[in-house]
């Protein structure tokens, strides 16, 4: 599995700089060997998706992992144009936010995300958590190519 995980990569949409940096520490202690990119918020994930400055060469990612609750443009707001756009909208989208809010959660399934996960409180728990991420969506599933812009 392990060629497999090269080919993939996650965009990770999440203002939270402390976040981010433990997400990228669980995605290592998870082992795994896909690439991850960050972006900061709503906005600049677009930016990425749609290769504009500084994303020219930018892959398209396997996955995103999606904040809702970022500066700019929202994780919902984000969310609603991607699954709109006809070259975006096989990108599994995982939600992974401090929200519990029942609107949240069916307004993003409305929207077409693909999981909604509440942000723990522990690292161990977000090791857990990155663990499942890469079994499931990395391991197990088939994914489109990163290559399909």
């Amino acid at each position: 599995m392990a060629l497999k995980q090269h080919r993939t990569s996650i965009l990770i949409a999440d203002d939270d700089a402390d976040d981010r940096l433990l997400l990228e520490k669980a995605f290592q202690k998870a082992q795994l060997e896909s690439k991850l990119y960050f972006v900061e918020d709503g906005e600049e994930l677009l930016e990425y998706l749609y290769q504009k400055p500084p994303f020219e060469d930018a892959p398209r990612p396997s996955l995103i992992i999606l904040d809702l609750n970022m500066p700019r443009k929202n994780g919902v707001q984000a969310l609603r144009e991607i699954k709109e756009n006809e070259q975006l909208r096989q990108i599994p989208i995982v939600v992974l936010t401090t929200s519990t809010a029942e609107e949240d959660i069916l307004r993003t399934y409305d929207l077409g995300v693909s999981s909604y996960i509440s942000k723990p409180f522990d690292f161990s728990t977000l090791l857990e958590i990155t663990k499942t991420i890469k079994k499931y969506w990395i391991d197990t599933v088939s994914l489109p190519d990163d290559s399909s812009r």
